[in-house]
């Protein structure tokens, strides 16, 4: 009896001491790698995405260094809640350079047009004529100027050119814009268009204020013509120097 009990005896020491050396190995490995990690820091999962960073938006920039298009305008307002074109209180959407109402009325953009910087912010900015036609005999002429606006057309000002007073051209230099068109003396019958007028305008907020106009004096078709009276005072620094040409018989 007592010599089948020493081995078993024996058998169970061996496990046991096995058993302590593997847990006391165990133990050094762990405590080993937790010296190896600094104090405070997160063990890391692989399984856990890492925390999303935030970022702002960046707001778009203005593009001041972008010019409007003559052709932009095909599709643009013409009218603004601060600026109300003729008599309709809403902004009027332009399709190809055209809009119509209900009783036949239309407004049309015309050719003349030019782009310039008219605020002095650096961009290019527009400036174009609008023609309403009610179905009668008055077409009424508007010289409308468009703002760059983050390379959008923002309708701005206008100026009223008169009933059947055709523009020949527009253009833009220094800040200011220059529009060539006939028209007649106020005095004068609306059939005739004997005054070939060059006005320069300048804009001012929601305004195009005329700076000075010459008159040119048209007869028989248009080909001849000499210098009338300048709409500047004749003592005003802009006035230009009147020349007269003799007309050809």
């Amino acid at each position: 009896m007592r010599r089948k009990l020493v081995p078993v005896v024996a058998l169970s020491l061996a496990c046991l001491l096995v058993a302590t050396t593997a847990c006391s190995s165990g133990n050094r490995k762990k405590r080993s790698r937790s010296a190896d990690r600094p104090a405070g820091t997160a063990a890391k999962r692989d399984d856990v995405d890492a925390a999303p960073t935030t970022t702002r938006a960046t707001p778009t920039p203005r593009r001041t260094g972008d010019q409007l298009t003559c052709l932009e305008l095909r599709n643009s307002r013409v009218g603004s809640r601060k600026v109300r074109y003729r008599e309709y209180a809403a902004p009027i959407r332009l399709a190809d350079g055209r809009w119509s109402d209900r009783d036949g009325t239309t407004v049309q953009l015309q050719r003349p047009c030019a782009v310039g910087d008219l605020d002095g912010d650096g961009a290019g900015d527009a400036i174009g004529v609008v023609v309403l036609d009610g179905g009668g005999t008055g077409r009424f002429f508007t010289l409308a100027a468009w703002r760059n606006v983050r390379g959008e057309p923002d309708y701005q000002a206008q100026v009223d050119l008169g009933d059947r007073t055709p523009v020949e051209s527009v253009s833009v230099r220094d800040g200011r814009a220059t529009v060539v068109y006939l028209t007649r003396p106020a005095d004068g019958p609306m059939a005739e268009l004997s005054i070939r007028r060059t006005a320069v305008y300048q804009l001012r907020g929601t305004t195009l204020a005329e700076l000075r106009h010459t008159d040119a004096r048209v007869t028989g078709t248009f080909g001849d013509e000499e210098t009338a009276d300048s709409g500047t005072a004749p003592d005003s620094p802009d006035s230009p120097t009147r020349k007269r040409r003799p007309r050809s018989r």
